[in-house]
């Protein structure tokens, strides 16, 4: 009986030591849209759930600010998976390597929040006005420059938020008279009026480096897909700010990191080789040669 009960104590031990064994460590990087601490508690929930429905360790990585996290970008910092807005991962896709997993099932968009009294003025009252967004290349950022093309005509833009909602804050503390903000924050301030509203983009998306197995992708998507089944995952969700995710689809993102072409370090990808032709006989008139802070689950 002993003989019994030890052998079966040892089997435990060994299936227990290969399923540890099995384990492997990942890293998952968001933009800094939240202090690192703060990001902590915001993903804990959801690093929580990818550990459990996969049975592999997540860590989350972050930057201090947007300026930090597009030189790690440039400079191809190792990380697993990233959870982006679509210029992010359209470049992770191109130049990385990445591959899109799921998405958020609502589209991106931007609005230019202020109060009923500024907001009646229409975007051209907001000239010479302060308005808050992130730092560049946060989408939100980009996409007030496009509102504002002419630098003589625009708002005095100030990126000293460390957070979407810190800019909705500064409006009711009167730092500034209006804010840019994703949507899944404007729509939790109702009091507040929408003076512009973006284009729409392919929503945040989760996207796995080419050095994660297929079987852990697959893992991930599976799980991110099934998060809105269990009413227990219900705080991953409203911390993320969408209803589910879904499938994405590659093809979404061929062209989204054009939206980074003006920002400063960016350089376009070299243009694939055209098909040589036949030389031509021609007489050549004009012969001029013409730059993180890492946070660990659990910590």
């Amino acid at each position: 009986m002993k003989l019994k009960t030890g052998l079966m104590a040892l089997a435990l031990a060994l299936a227990m030591a290969g399923t540890t064994a099995s384990a492997a460590d990942y890293t998952l990087v968001v933009e800094p849209n939240y202090r690192p601490a703060q990001a902590q508690q915001i993903y804990q929930p959801l690093l929580d759930y990818l550990s459990a429905a996969t049975g592999h360790n997540f860590k989350l990585k972050t930057s201090a600010n947007y300026h930090v996290y597009w030189r790690d970008l440039r400079a191809g910092m190792k990380v697993d998976f990233a959870f982006e807005e679509e210029h992010f991962t359209g470049y992770r896709m191109g130049r990385l390597g990445f591959t899109p997993l799921v998405r958020t099932a609502e589209p991106t968009r931007y609005s230019l929040l202020a109060d009923a009294m500024i907001a009646e003025e229409g975007v051209p009252g907001l000239i010479g006005r302060p308005v808050v967004s992130m730092p560049a290349p946060s989408m939100g950022n980009l996409l007030l420059g496009e509102l504002y093309r002419n630098p003589i005509a625009s708002p005095d833009i100030k990126s000293v938020a460390s957070g979407w909602r810190d800019g909705v804050e500064m409006i009711f503390s009167q730092e500034t008279d209006a804010a840019m903000v994703p949507n899944y924050i404007a729509q939790l301030y109702p009091n507040l009026v929408v003076v512009s509203e973006s284009r729409e983009f392919t929503g945040r998306t989760l996207s796995a480096a080419g050095t994660v197995p297929s079987d852990v992708r697959e893992a991930v998507a599976e799980a991110m897909l099934k998060l809105h089944e269990d009413q227990a995952t219900y705080e991953v969700l409203v911390e993320l700010g969408t209803a589910q995710f879904v499938p994405a689809n590659a093809a979404d993102y061929a062209e989204s990191e054009k939206l980074l072409s003006g920002v400063f370090g960016y350089k376009p990808r070299p243009s694939q080789a055209a098909p040589e032709e036949p030389e031509q006989a021609t007489i050549d008139l004009d012969d001029e040669n013409l730059g993180g802070i890492e946070v660990t689950a659990g910590d």
